[in-house]
């Protein structure tokens, strides 16, 4: 009898670890639910980040525009310097890293399984071993992986600028599929994958909807030009923006236009989905908050440079960084300045949000941690 009710409090242990360490991480760019968002931050608040200070700061040997995760308290970027980095995500020194064959651009690694996945330049995703930086395995393809890898069912997808969408085996690295674009043009954006459906923009002017499992097109939506930005799923509804600086709703099963809004530049972000508001940046310097049925506007916030990099939201505050070097915290209601920080660059990267604590990089060398003094 005692031997039971130790095994029933072990697997207990081990249930609540693992929700514990699923809820207080961001394990790649867009999180399981691909909307950029963190429903269990609980700390940081309206209210009070406007207190965020400099908790560390560490130097890479290049721009950091690869955007963080975060597992088990350690956080994993790449940089420009071709190396992918782990560090302590409390004081930042570094646990180990790995030298890839190329920059890693914004390629942001994505955990899953003890496993680290990530592009880089030299046209390979690496598979590296969470805990000691090993090389398990590596896939080339026929051009850089330059965007983020998504992991989802033991399945690793990710586009190339060999035009090609590619499902891996996980745990081997073996081809599952990969679907050819129909210009032969790059795919510069990283998929998101729900409900059996992978959602991934084309630099052919096309946007795709395939099957995961096949690989198989579902539909397509010709928005007439170039996407860099990764799509959001939320709702039963596509958002993504394009370089003509439109930004478009798709309903997710047919491809369907839902509404559109037309912005002052290129739009090469990913959104964020949270309160019934989808969140992006745009080179014309602003920040957006639409209505995400209606797309009417909720409140736009000027920065001063063009914003490329992709907000993360939690607890009622928007993060972003912007070209002008800054980083920001605004009230995800009203677009309110809370608080911001300049870094000693772009800041390209896109924050998140784990544990009290926000994390960027930026186009200074450096990985940057924030938190409450």
């Amino acid at each position: 009898m005692k031997r039971i009710r130790i095994s029933v409090l072990i697997l207990c242990a081990c249930f609540v670890s693992a929700a514990w360490g699923q809820r207080n991480g961001w394990r790649e760019f867009h999180r399981p639910d691909m909307q950029r968002l963190n429903p269990y931050e609980n700390v940081l608040n309206a209210d009070n980040v406007g207190n965020l200070v400099l908790k560390w700061s560490d130097p890479t040997g290049n721009s950091v525009q690869s955007s963080p995760s975060v597992v088990n308290g350690v956080l994993y970027v790449g940089s420009n310097d071709n190396n992918v980095y782990a560090l302590d995500a409390t004081t930042g020194i570094k646990q180990w890293s790995y030298k890839t064959g190329g920059p890693i651009t914004y390629s942001s690694p994505a955990a899953a399984n003890g496993v680290i996945y990530v592009g880089s330049n030299d046209n390979k995703l690496y598979a590296l071993n969470a805990k000691t930086g090993h090389k398990r395995w590596s896939y080339t393809a026929g051009a850089p992986v330059d965007h983020p890898p998504t992991v989802v069912n033991g399945v690793v997808y990710f586009g190339s600028l060999d035009s090609n969408v590619y499902a891996l085996n996980a745990n081997t690295g073996a081809l599952l599929w990969k679907y050819l674009t129909e210009q032969n043009q790059y795919v510069g954006s990283s998929p998101a994958i729900t409900n059996g459906a992978v959602y991934v923009a084309g630099g052919d002017d096309v946007f795709y909807a395939l099957d995961a499992t096949t690989g198989s097109l579902l539909w397509s939506f010709y928005p007439g030009m170039w996407m860099y930005s990764s799509p959001a799923v939320a709702n039963g509804v596509v958002y993504f923006g394009v370089d003509n600086g439109v930004f478009y709703a798709l309903n997710a099963t047919t491809g369907a236009k839902l509404w559109s809004y037309s912005t002052g530049n290129f739009v090469d972000c990913s959104p964020a989905v949270a309160y019934g508001t989808v969140y992006f940046g745009s080179h014309d310097n602003n920040v957006y908050a639409l209505n995400a049925k209606t797309g009417a506007k909720r409140w736009s916030f000027t920065t001063g440079n063009q914003v490329s990099s992709s907000p993360a939201v939690a607890n009622g505050v928007v993060y972003i960084g912007s070209w002008d070097n800054n980083v920001y915290a605004l009230d995800a209601k009203t677009g309110a300045k809370l608080w911001s920080y300049a870094t000693g660059g772009r800041v390209n990267s896109s924050p998140v949000v784990v544990n009290a604590m926000v994390y960027v990089g930026s186009d200074d060398g450096k990985v940057y941690a924030f938190g409450l003094k």
